[in-house]
């Protein structure tokens, strides 16, 4: 059951800061692909790419190594804001197969951006890097699962979990009362409005991404070839093929996921028990 007592919902305040701050490490991520692919969409030299990617465009900035580790180091605390999610269950998700299925998830966005926060401090330290929008790693895995026994079906389980997971974040946006998630009572109500607004058009364009991207991997275990598979950068190539219009809107809207993380950094509850 939730927790309802304000003493048991507050979490120690190293955990707050450990999730608040990758809050705002993914802001800075999503905005940077974003504006690139808005760039891209205007014919003003941006580019469609991934979190890496827009990790090299940060770190070529004024100052930018040393802003990427700060989002290395928040990247790292979000996988462990996750862990700690999954495991004292603070928003009561339960022990029933639906909650038993969102705790997982939980672990599994955590090994995401641990691998995350390594690639962004590995940049940092080398003072640069490039992305292929994510294609190249998003191949190799799909090659080594396609080479192992029942390959070409644990591919078609992950396509069916992405595009899954794709629908649901539509579903939220449209359906999910996020005032419950984010404290605004210091807001007025018309801003309070407009800050809900925004963040229902950021989840909607992320779960069109990574349906996108699932769509992808459906196409690579339908003709056995991990070569279609790939990632953001290459959802939003695809978007691309649809027009200008639709990658710019797809762009702002990953944008506007952007803004939505950083209302996460500042007025998300944070509950660690």
């Amino acid at each position: 059951m939730p927790v309802t007592s304000q003493a048991s919902a507050a979490a120690a305040p190293w955990v707050e800061r450990l999730a608040r701050v990758g809050y705002a490490a993914k802001a800075v991520l999503y905005a940077t692909v974003g504006l690139l692919a808005a760039r891209a969409a205007l014919g003003d030299g941006g580019r469609t790419t991934d979190q890496r990617g827009a990790m090299a465009a940060v770190v070529a900035a004024p100052f930018g190594r040393a802003l990427l580790a700060v989002i290395a180091l928040g990247l790292l605390g979000h996988a462990i804001w996750r862990v700690i999610e999954a495991i004292a269950d603070p928003e009561g998700h339960g022990s029933d197969a639906k909650g038993i299925a969102v705790r997982a998830s939980f672990v599994a966005r955590a090994v995401v951006h641990g691998a995350l926060a390594v690639s962004a401090a590995r940049i940092a330290l080398r003072n640069g890097g490039s992305s292929d929008g994510g294609g190249g790693k998003a191949e190799g895995w799909t090659a080594r699962a396609l080479d192992l026994p029942a390959g070409e079906a644990l591919v078609w389980a992950a396509a069916a979990a992405l595009i899954g997971y794709g629908a649901w974040q539509i579903w939220r946006a449209a359906a999910a009362k996020l005032s419950k998630q984010l404290d605004l009572g210091r807001m007025s109500a018309e801003a309070g409005r407009w800050v809900i607004g925004v963040s229902r058009v950021g989840i909607a364009a992320r779960g069109i991404v990574f349906g996108a991207i699932g769509l992808l991997l459906t196409r690579a275990a339908l003709h056995h070839s991990p070569g279609e598979a790939g990632g953001i950068g290459d959802a939003l190539r695809e978007v691309a093929r649809l027009g200008r219009l639709p990658l710019a809107a797809i762009a702002l809207g990953l944008v506007a996921y952007g803004v939505y993380e950083l209302l996460n950094a500042r007025y998300r509850r944070i509950r660690a028990r």
